[in-house]
């Protein structure tokens, strides 16, 4: 015997189904400050680089990778 069953629904209406939270105001403020970062007004380039340290397992090498990454996109230069 097979069943096959067909649902009809929006992501946020499965989310809701299964009683997942709804993380889009979170998502929404983590991505305004990574602009904000970006643009070098909300968050300090020596913050991302402590988040970087601890996400980065490449060591100092990828720490200056990922520092020359942002300075580079907010136009900062030695």
């Amino acid at each position: 015997m097979k069943i096959n069953l067909e649902v009809d629904c929006t992501p946020e209406e499965a989310r809701r189904a299964v009683g997942l939270p709804d993380l889009t105001p979170i998502h929404d403020k983590y991505i305004q400050a990574m602009l904000g970062a970006m643009d070098g007004t909300a968050i300090k380039p020596e913050l991302i680089e402590n988040m970087m340290k601890s996400w980065n397992p490449l060591g100092d090498a990828g720490i200056a990778f990922w520092r020359g990454l942002f300075e580079n996109s907010i136009g900062k230069k030695d």
